[in-house]
């Protein structure tokens, strides 16, 4: 539960209720941040696994203005308290994970009644989080982690799917469209009440990490044809709090080559590709001729040794979940 402080009547609170992972965190973090140099208080809601990742990215400075509140969810067998977070989650869990946050839903209310925040801002994919805070009669607004032009094309796709995205130069190759529609029949099986909660047909405030700048033409469909008033809150750009050796390595690498000149190849924290996949980009790459800095990620637990044939890539066996692979070392066989 979060600390008591001593703070002025003013003082607007902000209970912050992001999806259970990693790249969902982060770009509330960001906006919490933004809050409390507006002198707001923050309460970041997550599970107790979650916040060891986030204590990590809070700067001495919002000690006192940003409090980590635990989450913690229902005991389940299959789901330990190291598998409250979608980071290393094993995929056929992730079924079990929704399950275990539906049902903190008490729990949240009476996180709610304790704290009593002025406004609540959850993440996009908890929904139900805002019926939970308007039994409260707190206001509450939902925050969009991935951008307009994502947003925009699959919510398109889901709702209007005879519907002719605007855009052509956003689309998706056929085998793409099939994974798609894989995961938008999984969509469409969620709960009743985890639906958007639109009253009366009332235009909904959505905070998107985001920037006209970026994204000025998403932006606007999104506020013409999805009946959204979208307030751009900034890209998920990450602040650099440490000074570790190997991000220095990397730095001083990058100092050493042209501007434009590297590519950086990255799938997301969750996402393990396959053997044949990874060799297909290391192929890419070399062929390419540039310079890039690859990550690459396994399930926790499978330490691995990839044997691909590129002579570009620099490898260290992976005994950690995540390794950095730069062509720092060129002509390398293994």
């Amino acid at each position: 539960m979060a600390k008591q402080v001593t703070e002025p009547l003013s003082t607007l609170r902000v209970l912050m209720f992001p999806f259970l992972a990693y790249g969902h965190i982060s770009p509330f973090l960001n906006v919490a941040k933004k809050l409390a140099d507006r002198e707001f208080l923050i309460y970041l809601c997550s599970t107790p696994i979650n916040l060891k990742y986030a204590s990590k990215k809070i700067p001495e400075k919002y000690a006192d203005s940003i409090q980590l509140v635990e989450l913690h969810l229902p005991e389940l067998p299959e789901l330990p308290p190291h598998y409250h977070t979608t980071n290393d989650l094993p995929p056929h869990l992730h079924h079990t994970l929704q399950k275990a946050l539906k049902m903190f839903k008490p729990n949240l209310s009476k996180i709610l009644q304790n704290l009593k925040p002025d406004l609540v801002i959850y993440d996009i994919l908890q929904q139900w989080a805002e019926r939970v805070a308007n039994e409260h009669n707190i206001p509450a607004v939902k925050l969009l982690t991935s951008g307009a032009t994502v947003f925009s094309y699959f919510t398109i796709s889901l709702n209007k799917p005879g519907d002719v995205f605007p855009f052509p130069e956003i689309y998706l190759r056929k085998s793409e469209q099939v994974k798609m529609n894989e995961t938008l029949k999984c969509a469409k099986e969620i709960e009743p009440d985890d639906g958007d909660c639109q009253a009366d047909g009332n235009r909904q405030i959505m905070l998107m990490s985001t920037s006209r700048i970026i994204e000025a033409k998403y932006i606007d469909y999104c506020t013409e044809f999805l009946n959204l008033k979208v307030i751009p809150v900034g890209p998920p750009v990450q602040d650099s709090i440490t000074n570790d050796a190997d991000d220095m390595e990397l730095i001083d690498w990058l100092g050493t080559k042209d501007e434009n000149s590297t590519v950086f190849v990255s799938f997301g924290s969750e996402y393990f590709l396959s053997k044949e996949d990874m060799e297909e980009v290391a192929f890419g790459l070399e062929l390419s001729n540039v310079n890039f800095i690859w990550v690459a990620r396994f399930p926790k637990g499978e330490s691995k040794i990839l044997k691909m044939h590129c002579q570009k890539v620099f490898l260290k066996e992976l005994e950690k979940g995540e390794e950095f692979w730069t062509n720092l070392h060129h002509n390398q066989e293994f």
